[in-house]
């Protein structure tokens, strides 16, 4: 009987934060309500990311960086990709490409980078180049070779979108705290990968990241945006959270290395297979470490 109860209580209460969960839907009396929560429920959620626990350099006995590439053709990374077209679809749903330019052209992600080293910072103008193409057919050349204005119908504006995006390539330090006597994870960089705009619509464009974005100054707008969760609607998962717990399938393409931190391609050349079995190979060394840590 004490089972029984138990359990409907644990229903009750997993019911009700439900029914919270999906912001305001049931309590909106008309659209524009839904998804706007009030000012007293915001205060009393107290929604912000989970802060970064202070680690000092001396607890660190063991660290290793490396980069990763998540595909997004992989059903385990759909979250980071969907959805790709955003006009019969709300505004609370955008995939991660659309959320980092959004706050990057409203300025509340600052700092990107044109590389994963963070050595040169770059603006939105910076990057413009990157993510447009604008081209003129050739009735307009010959419009402007004949002195006369270019029209509008010449010209050719192609845009990166969510749709364009192929990969992330993520950079994260894996490091073994021994105050915790535990094996941890901190994403540092993340930069969104597509195929160079210039040659978009050839038939096997190389693919180019379109910038880098240090991933701690991202997170709180990151944990504003919420991803799909397909087990259950009503409870999503922020960006914030789906990163951070690693929710997502990568492959190791570099790590830091004695030589220049050169990738596994270029070592390892022509076979995919190796490749893969070499990214595995750096997942067990630093999985392996852990676990000699308990070895007597």
């Amino acid at each position: 009987m004490k089972l029984k109860s138990f359990l409907l209580t644990v229903t009750a209460v997993f019911t009700v934060s439900g029914v919270f969960a999906q912001a305001n839907i049931l309590n909106a009396k008309s659209p524009e309500e839904i998804g706007v929560r009030t000012e007293a429920q915001v205060a009393v959620d107290n929604d912000k990311p989970l802060e970064y626990g202070y680690v000092d350099d001396r607890d660190i006995l063991f660290s290793k960086t490396v980069w990763e590439k998540v595909v997004l053709d992989e059903r385990a990374n759909f979250p980071l990709y969907y959805p790709i077209d955003t006009n019969n679809i709300g505004s609370d749903r955008r995939s991660l490409y659309d959320v980092l330019m959004k706050n990057i052209k409203n300025g509340k992600i600052k700092n990107i980078y044109d590389d994963s080293y963070f050595t040169t910072k770059r603006t939105l103008k910076d990057i413009e180049s990157a993510l447009t193409m604008i081209d003129t057919t050739e009735l307009g050349i010959e419009q402007l070779n004949a002195g006369e204005e270019l029209s509008k119908e010449y010209i050719n504006r192609r845009d990166i979108t969510a749709a364009d995006i192929k990969e992330y390539h993520m950079r994260g330090v894996w490091y073994f705290d021994k105050r915790q006597a535990e094996m941890k994870y901190r994403l540092i960089a993340i930069a969104p990968v597509a195929p160079d705009v210039n040659f978009i619509d050839s038939d096997s464009p190389d693919l180019v990241p379109l910038f880098w974005v240090f991933f701690p100054d991202a997170r709180e707008v990151l944990h504003q945006a919420k991803a799909f969760n397909n087990e259950n609607s009503s409870m999503p998962f922020s960006f914030d959270h789906l990163l951070n717990s690693r929710r997502f399938q990568g492959y190791i393409f570099k790590e830091e290395n004695v030589h220049g931190d050169r990738a596994v391609s270029e070592y390892v050349s022509q076979n995919a297979l190796m490749q893969l079995l070499e990214s595995e190979r750096i997942k067990d060394k630093i999985r392996d470490f852990e676990l000699d840590m308990w070895t007597y």
